[in-house]
């Protein structure tokens, strides 16, 4: 057998699984589509944990042109069904499994838990108020209102050791290293269109710091604690907004600005501008990095199982 009939194989007989749970050949698997500042994604209701999907299975469903596109997919899985999360079951009731829109898997993606949690007040299986959420990068909790906003509280950033450099062309800045569970490297330029047109990922040394890739943030000054920045993310060339990316560089920014609340004891509060709209990122003295903004659920439909099978053949 070679490699592409078995995961061909694999695939339909996860498929095949999926389907039969979704209550039959004919049905197909659900989906939705949903967004945050317009960082999009498909979601794929999987409560019990039955589907697997593989990297090539994610990268042909976030297909803009021969799937249903996304900048990433968010699989809805209980903690207790999932081996990734089975270890969170007793804090989280719900397991994000977050994919980039290439197929890879990542710790974390702010806008996509607040989309999540979204979901999961659209489906009736949550009310407003807080809920704990399960990511590869650990236990989340959001805040879900009547109005569409969704606070997230994204733990503490963590400041690594600096000396990275990110270029473009023949202009190069120092980032500031920074951690939300995955990996930022933030720059300060004067103009965001500086920063190219960012479908490939920016050069950036040392290569080791990042051995596992990075997301790049550009980052311009809009007023008093107001940025604006665009981001390539890990995975998914330009989006048109980060979560974690948001946090990351109000963080930097405060760093920046010589604001520590950890020193100060006060909460600071910066608007961060994304391309899709903006987000409000609180740090507070304790370190941890709150993230408030809007999460849409836009529609909703069915996979044709016969289709994916199709698409990896």
């Amino acid at each position: 057998m070679t490699n592409a009939q078995g995961t061909a194989e694999a695939t339909e007989a996860a498929v095949s699984a999926a389907t039969t749970a979704a209550g039959g050949a004919g049905r197909g698997i659900a989906f939705l589509k949903g967004h945050g500042t317009e960082n999009d994604f498909v979601i794929v209701p999987d409560p019990d944990g039955v589907l697997e999907l593989s990297a090539d299975a994610v990268a042909r469903i976030c297909d803009r042109r021969a799937g249903i596109g996304g900048d990433g997919l968010l699989r809805v899985v209980r903690s207790a069904a999932d081996p990734a999360a089975r270890a969170m079951a007793g804090e989280a009731e719900w397991f994000m499994d977050y994919r980039n829109g290439d197929g890879s898997v990542a710790e974390m993606c702010g806008n996509g838990v607040r989309v999540f949690a979204r979901y999961l007040q659209h489906a009736g299986l949550i009310g407003e108020g807080e809920l704990a959420i399960a990511t590869r990068a650990g236990v989340r909790t959001a805040r879900l209102t009547a109005t569409g906003e969704v606070t997230v509280s994204m733990g503490r950033a963590e400041l690594l050791p600096d000396g990275v450099t990110v270029t473009v062309g023949d202009r190069s800045w120092p980032a500031r290293n920074v951690s939300m569970g995955n990996p930022h490297a933030v720059a300060f330029v004067e103009d965001l269109d500086h920063a190219g047109d960012l479908r490939e990922v920016p050069p950036f040394s040392p290569a080791a710091v990042y051995p596992d890739g990075v997301n790049i943030e550009f980052v311009a000054d809009r007023g008093p604690r107001h940025v604006a920045m665009r981001v390539h993310e890990r995975g998914a060339s330009e989006t048109r907004s980060c979560g974690t990316g948001a946090c990351a560089v109000a963080v930097a920014t405060a760093r920046r600005d010589g604001t520590d609340p950890a020193a100060t004891g006060s909460p600071v509060t910066y608007t961060v501008d994304v391309l899709g709209g903006s987000l409000s990122i609180t740090e507070l003295p304790d370190g941890t990095v709150e993230m408030t903004g809007p999460a849409v659920i836009v529609g909703q439909g069915t996979l044709d199982p016969a289709w994916l099978v199709t698409a990896l053949g």
